[in-house]
């Protein structure tokens, strides 16, 4: 990583250049190709819905026993 405070001329033009281009689409970065990258957590929605089942069984237990 670069720590210095000023640029010289040519770096500042170089990140002005670098800066001023548009995204290309076209060609994605090679994170995207990525199978890993692509894949959804599988095994997410049924964390949320045991969390959710126990969450309403302690609500329920705690409403219906005295």
């Amino acid at each position: 990583m670069d720590t210095r405070e000023s640029k010289t001329q040519e770096e500042e033009r170089e990140h002005l250049k670098s800066v001023r281009q548009p995204e290309d689409f076209e060609h994605p970065e090679p994170d995207e190709e990525q199978p890993e990258a692509r894949q959804s957590p599988h095994g997410l929605h049924w964390i949320l819905l045991g969390a959710a089942l126990l969450a309403g069984a302690i609500l329920l237990f705690t409403l219906v026993w005295p």
